[in-house]
């Protein structure tokens, strides 16, 4: 599962021990997200002001696959979104402010509901979207234009 829900992830089988212990942050300059359009989905790239690089707050697990092999995974938790995502989609991953880095990967922190602050939405005046080529759905399109400016549908 790509995506858990932060409101719910500490009730939740899959991602509640990892909660308590395999927190983790997935570093990203960018991310997208699809607006649905009567001629489609229109992509578009939300990234923070700044252009910095963030972190996302993950959670990380291993386990066996039926055949055996170990596989490492992880999630991006979610919350709901700020104003500037809320037209495109009801949810957006929780963005983590550097100064919370350290509570967020701290192992001796084992109670999950002591980091709920951490995990609401990101404040939308802090970041920037445009819509990109529809062509970033596909992937054999993964080069430089994904980021280039598209006219809406």
């Amino acid at each position: 599962m790509t995506n858990a829900r932060a409101e719910t992830a500490a009730e939740k089988p899959s991602f509640r021990a990892a909660l308590r212990r395999r927190r983790c942050l997935i570093v990203v300059d960018g991310f997208y997200e699809w607006l649905s359009t009567a001629k489609g989905k229109q992509p578009f790239y939300f990234h923070l002001e700044n252009q910095r690089l963030f972190a996302f707050a993950g959670l990380w697990e291993q386990w066996h696959a039926p055949g055996g092999e170990l596989l490492k995974t992880c999630t991006i938790l979610t919350t709901r979104a700020n104003a500037l995502l809320a037209p495109i989609h009801h949810r957006m991953p929780v963005i983590l402010r550097p100064q919370d880095y350290d509570q967020w990967l701290d192992p001796r922190m084992q109670d999950p509901h002591a980091l709920d602050p951490l995990l609401c939405p990101y404040p939308a005046e802090q970041m920037q979207a445009y819509p990109v080529n529809p062509a970033v759905n596909r992937p054999s399109f993964n080069c430089p234009q994904c980021l280039d400016l598209a006219a809406l549908p």
